[in-house]
């Protein structure tokens, strides 16, 4: 196997590795086994997508957009993971976020994609990874190689996204219970407002 292929794999499993907002959508769509294909696809292939403009050469772009509107752009991000960490509090307190008895209704696939789209492209750590650090990287090949290196890339995204989603899947048996799912949902809500702070910080809002 090529090394620029194996140099970006391992580049971008490596950055997507993180447990994020998401990684962490994506695993509770597995585990409930509400549309896990769609998701993991959606997910990869807006990875591939970005890793594609960075490779092509928009991350001069935009890293000159990000360097004007950094702090916007984290505070928009705090804000939103901070609301879908709420949400997952209430799941918590209500005890209405999981699979028990059938009582949750379940989103559409367009509801749940576009819950997917927000925490995909309103997280600017996403563009940082995928368009500038790997559209950097991928200076350093050319011709064939450079190819290679965003098909590493973007392969990792699919490896690791549908491997989250059906993996979770096969632990699904063991959430049945209100209590598993209330303590799923308090580490998640825990990261969301971990991350929020972590961004209104770096956007300077705090």
């Amino acid at each position: 196997m090529p090394a620029s292929f194996i140099t970006g794999f391992a580049l971008g499993f490596s950055l997507i590795l993180a447990i994020g907002a998401q990684n962490a959508f994506v695993l509770r769509q597995g585990l409930m086994g509400r549309h896990v294909f769609a998701v993991a696809l959606f997910c990869a292939l807006s990875d591939a997508v970005l890793i594609i403009a960075g490779i092509g050469g928009l991350s001069l772009l935009i890293a000159d957009f990000m360097t004007a509107y950094t702090d916007w752009m984290f505070g928009g991000a705090a804000i939103w993971l901070a609301l879908y960490g709420l949400l997952r509090l209430r799941d918590v307190i209500r005890g209405g976020g999981g699979l028990e008895a059938g009582t949750v209704k379940s989103l559409g696939v367009m509801s749940t994609l576009s819950v997917a789209a927000m925490l995909t492209f309103a997280n600017p750590h996403v563009y940082l990874d995928t368009v500038i650090l790997v559209g950097t990287v991928s200076l350093r090949f050319d011709g064939i190689d450079k190819l290679l290196f965003g098909a590493g890339a973007a392969s990792a995204s699919f490896v690791f996204f549908f491997g989250l989603a059906y993996g979770a899947s096969y632990f699904a048996s063991h959430m049945q219970r209100p209590g598993a799912w209330r303590v799923l949902d308090a580490v998640i809500a825990v990261i969301m407002f971990a991350l929020a702070l972590a961004m209104a910080r770096a956007g300077n809002w705090i």
